[in-house]
């Protein structure tokens, strides 16, 4: 199949194009920078020159592909929403009628569940969402009516060493000496190892159904007080307990995500595509794997 992957030069589409590689795939990548150029193609990947703005180039590879897979994001670019919607726009105009479109979400689009397991019929709502564009691309992939649109929410990805927010925790905790949790710490977050991740891709891509929107995330939540003390013990720095005045003091709008608890159900994968995560577990992966 041939593919055409946004992100492959970062952390999750570099190892989503990984994997299809070796699945035998023929797969071209998005690389804005020479330095992106290198990383894709070490991955054995094709560099298609050019960034999410540059909108004829990516009608053109889409034009050129069976499939797209979009994984490029920049949680800290405050253009990032328009970025994506121009870059959507002009990926599933290219992409033939019949192709396939997997489109990268995340487990933050949801609401709060206070600690009850989340499923993907859960209602969103882009005005009570943490990330907000992202609901909106995902209802932009799935109804464009000639593609086969799918939607992956990713939980918290960690291994190999990566993750924004965990590498965030870590120079953190190096800095300061503390890693911080927030009350008792007791919210639960669900997580998946990024080959785990990359592996439902692939079952995706190769068994492609119209709609389909799929939690990724293994086994249960992980209490935030507990990823908290696996990076200390990492760092040598201590885990503390703050306020929520405390961190939205210090973190900002960041601290009511990090207080959030919605646990993701993850059956749905399971069922459809035979996914079984098989990756180290996230606490065990910060205290003796990857992340060592």
């Amino acid at each position: 199949m041939r593919i055409f992957i946004t992100g492959a030069s970062g952390y999750v589409g570099g190892v989503v194009a990984e994997h299809l590689v070796k699945a035998g795939h023929d797969v071209a990548a998005l690389a804005r920078s020479g330095g992106a150029r290198e990383r894709v193609e070490a991955l054995g990947a094709k560099a298609v020159p050019g960034g999410l703005e540059d909108h004829e180039t990516l009608r053109t590879a889409a034009a050129g592909a069976d499939a797209v897979v979009h994984a490029a994001v920049d949680y800290l670019h405050p253009g990032m929403g328009e970025m994506e919607d121009g870059a959507l726009r002009a990926m599933l105009d290219g992409l033939n009628a019949g192709g396939t479109f997997v489109y990268t979400s995340t487990g933050l689009v949801y609401p709060d569940g206070e600690g009850v397991a989340v499923d993907e019929e859960r209602p969103l709502d882009p005005a009570a969402s943490p990330q907000p564009y992202k609901v909106l691309g995902e209802r932009q992939v799935l109804a464009a009516g000639h593609v086969t649109g799918a939607v992956v929410r990713a939980a918290l990805v960690y291994g190999r060493g990566g993750s924004g927010l965990l590498q965030g925790l870590i120079a953190g905790g190096r800095q300061s000496g503390t890693v911080p949790y927030i009350g008792d710490g007791a919210n639960a977050w669900s997580s998946v190892h990024v080959d785990d991740l990359a592996a439902l891709y692939a079952a995706i891509l190769e068994r492609p159904s119209p709609g389909t929107v799929v939690n990724a995330a293994a086994g249960e939540g992980t209490p935030f007080r507990r990823i908290a003390e696996a990076v200390a013990g990492l760092t040598g720095a201590r885990a503390v307990s703050l306020t929520i005045e405390q961190a939205e003091q210090a973190m900002g709008p960041f601290a009511a995500v990090l207080a959030r608890s919605a646990p993701m159900d993850s059956s749905r994968a399971r069922r459809l595509f035979g996914w079984e995560p098989t990756g180290p577990g996230l606490l065990d992966d910060l205290a003796a794997g990857s992340y060592r």
